[in-house]
């Protein structure tokens, strides 16, 4: 039986693909077998009038491995 773990996070980029893979490639640094993102909520942050990034809040799903006996 596999236990599925869900973090929260916080990622930015100059576009939402840019922000999801950023998320994704920071989160796998530290999470093995990440197997799903989901994209809350999308902000974009705007400097003098422009938006000049984006930011995502999403949850990542990866499986929880137990140590082999």
């Amino acid at each position: 039986m596999s236990i599925v773990k869900v973090i929260e996070v916080i990622s930015e980029g100059k576009t939402v693909d840019d922000a999801i893979k950023s998320a994704v490639a920071e989160a796998s640094k530290t999470v093995v077998d990440i197997k799903q993102i989901n994209v809350s909520h999308i902000e974009g942050i705007v400097e003098k009038g422009k938006v000049t990034k984006i930011r995502v809040h999403a949850k990542i799903s990866f499986i929880v491995e137990h140590p082999k006996k």
